[in-house]
């Protein structure tokens, strides 16, 4: 019966396949945005771009309110998670 099935689903081997290609492009770029190495990486960088005077108060602490709850979001997800995955 396993030989059977593989046969009948065949013609739908390139769709598994590109299904699986999708789920780890968003399985990484979920990882990407819930890496609080990350945020806080984009965090000093945004403090270097208010010191060099490249943006101002405004968009310096609406940037930050962001960035900030972004991490707490990374957090909530990774607490969330099953350890390993």
């Amino acid at each position: 019966m396993g030989l059977l099935k593989e046969v009948l689903l065949l013609p739908a081997a390139p769709v598994r396949g590109s299904m699986w290609v999708i789920r780890r492009v968003l399985d990484e770029a979920e990882r990407q945005y819930y890496d609080p190495a990350v945020i806080r990486s984009a965090l000093a960088r945004l403090e270097q771009k208010l010191e060099a005077g490249e943006i101002d108060d405004e968009e310096f602490d609406r940037l930050e309110d962001e960035l900030l709850d972004r991490l707490e979001q990374a957090q909530a997800y990774h607490m969330q998670r099953p350890f390993g995955e």
